[in-house]
């Protein structure tokens, strides 16, 4: 944590704007900042007015590649069987393996929001694989960034709010297990309270939880994480930055983390569907390289995952949740990651 405080005037200046930035000035760099990504996050069919916006994976996907925000060179693919005992490490056998068997009860799918496959258990353990993946790399490299994840509302013996598996529980709880963190920090600034990730970690010290979120939006029957930010709703980029500049330096502090998962949520978004929030996209790039850099100062390893996103426009969802990508190609090269900031995995 050396050096947080002198730095922070620096860090705390104002950002660059999402339009100026250069993302082929990252490309270039000695070492490519590491993405990770499954072409079977996305499916179909899907219905086609769902909230949940299944192809909004492949759409990112794409979006990156076409705007040379990523090559691919830099995407790496997760596990394509990760171990059941990643899952039941924080969730309920039951549960789980009722999940991956279709004999869920119809109001434990109902309370989910989607309707059971077998592509919807390939993807959602996929998923969770491709935040594991994701921590590995950055315990590796510094940084690295996910292309999905975010499935902050499964709780350990149920799902909720188009969540199924807890990837950042999962993935926190497999850096511990393997020795490869001491004390995780997530920081979940998804619009809505990741309450199923607090509630699993509810007695574990070594899992340090803080949630951003509008306090008036769902879960409207919240857990406690170690620490909970109720924002109003309406809440614009200026009181939203200023709460994050008072308020995550102080965490790095108390939380002492050797690893950080962040929850990159777009649902922050003014125009979008399910937020409450007043947040522009530039004060959405502000927030993630806000974080990325806070992080980064202090010689901490950070994974991301890009959470909620409900806008109804695939093209501007996509680019949406391009953002935190963008913030990461910054803070990759100002800060001249890719050599391992700690163990070696």
């Amino acid at each position: 944590m050396r050096g947080l405080a002198a730095g922070l005037s620096r860090l705390l200046a104002p950002a660059l704007t999402v339009r100026g930035l250069a993302s082929a000035s990252a490309l270039t760099a000695s070492r490519l900042l590491p993405m990770v990504y499954h072409p079977c996050y996305s499916f179909e069919p899907w219905p086609e007015k769902h909230r949940f916006r299944m192809s909004k994976f492949k759409d990112l996907h794409s979006h990156l590649l076409a705007e040379g925000i990523a090559s691919p060179a830099q995407l790496h693919a997760p596990h394509e069987e990760p171990p059941d005992a990643w899952f039941t490490a924080v969730h309920d056998a039951d549960y789980y393996y009722g999940f991956c068997d279709g004999t869920l009860a119809p109001t434990a799918l109902r309370r989910i929001g989607f309707e059971w496959s077998p592509q919807l258990v390939q993807r959602t353990r996929l998923e969770c694989a491709g935040t594991v993946l994701a921590t590995q790399l950055a315990l590796r490299h510094g940084l690295a960034c996910h292309l999905g994840g975010g499935t902050h509302h499964a709780h350990r013996d149920f799902g909720s709010g188009f969540t199924i598996l807890n990837d950042l529980a999962v993935a926190a709880k497999y850096a511990l297990t393997a020795g490869l963190a001491r004390r995780v920090l997530i920081v979940d600034l998804d619009v809505h309270q990741g309450d199923g990730t607090a509630a699993i970690f509810a007695d574990d010290p070594s899992v340090y939880t803080l949630s951003f979120h509008c306090g008036k939006n769902f879960p409207f029957r919240k857990s406690k994480s170690d620490l909970d930010i109720d924002l109003p709703p309406g809440t614009d980029d200026a009181a939203y930055l200023a709460t994050i500049k008072d308020v995550l330096p102080r965490v790095l502090v108390a939380a002492k983390p050797d690893l950080v998962l962040y929850d990159a949520g777009v649902d922050v978004a003014a125009t979008d569907s399910l937020g409450f929030l007043s947040l522009t996209d530039q004060g959405i790039f502000d927030r993630d390289r806000l974080v990325l850099e806070l992080c980064a100062h202090a010689g901490l390893p950070i994974a991301t995952v890009i959470g909620g996103g409900y806008c109804t426009d695939l093209s501007e969802l996509a680019r949406r949740h391009s953002i935190v990508f963008r913030a990461a190609q910054t803070v990759w090269v100002d800060f001249a990651l890719g050599d391992p900031p700690g163990p070696r995995l």
